[in-house]
């Protein structure tokens, strides 16, 4: 039980330090080992609490970036998308299968990025088509897995790419807006118990002193190479998912 408190926190903690430096990341680090403790479900809501508590750390610091505008369809649509989730996840638990079509997914938007590496986007001119689905796919994959924050990442690289600070500002009240739904839903269906509660104590201070150190290393960063992390983990999950689901 020590040994999985502390392979707890010490992932949790790398999760955490990612999510600072790149803007997500603590879905993709912590639900590579996590399941292998505990059971999908079990993963998932801890990984959901974590995201919330990472997501206030560093909109703390970066509140005043938050700009909703160009988001709207993609949060209803990641809100339709977590009631999906939730009922899929109550009711199979584990889906092998989605984990390796999310990995082909995944990858397959790395490469949609790489060559479409264009300037700053016009609000006006997205076909209102790319965020309603991205959102869909955030909801459902981000409640499923805690690994939907991906989806958020390529949107907001598309909208924001100029401004790190107002990229990593949005992704992270969007993931605390959708994290908080999910757990919302699990709660009034009574799935928490007091084992959460331990794992959850345990890792919410390296979830804080994680995410602390990372936006150190997020004000260093250029733009660009924030932009290549971020795709890089994109393209780690994607295989990781694919060969080991």
């Amino acid at each position: 039980m020590v040994w999985e408190l502390l392979f707890i926190v010490l992932i949790v903690l790398i999760g955490a330090f990612v999510q600072g430096a790149s803007g997500f990341g603590l879905g993709l680090v912590v639900m590579g080992f996590l399941p292998f403790m505990l059971s999908v479900q079990e993963s998932t809501l801890l990984v959901l609490s974590f995201l919330a508590v990472t997501a206030v750390t560093i909109l703390i610091k970066n509140y005043r970036s938050v700009q909703l505008k160009g988001l709207i369809l993609f949060v209803v649509a990641s809100f339709a998308g977590r009631i999906l989730s939730f009922f899929v996840l109550t009711t199979y638990g584990e889906m092998d299968v989605l984990k390796t079509w999310l990995g082909i997914f995944l990858i397959a938007l790395v490469v949609y990025l790489y060559f479409n590496n264009k300037g700053s986007v016009n609000l006006k001119k997205i076909n209102p088509f790319v965020p309603l689905s991205l959102g869909v796919l955030n909801g459902f994959f981000g409640g499923l897995f805690a690994v939907g924050g991906t989806f958020l990442v390529v949107y907001c690289l598309y909208l924001y790419k100029e401004d790190k600070h107002r990229y990593t500002a949005n992704v992270q009240i969007v993931t605390l807006m959708t994290s908080s739904f999910s757990l919302l839903l699990h709660g009034v269906n009574g799935d928490f118990d007091l084992s959460f509660l331990l794992y959850f104590a345990v890792g919410v201070v390296s979830v804080i002193v994680g995410a602390t150190l990372g936006l150190r290393w997020f004000e260093k960063l250029p733009v660009y190479m924030i932009r290549t992390i971020a795709m890089l983990l994109v393209l780690v999950a994607g295989l990781n998912l694919i060969l080991f689901s």
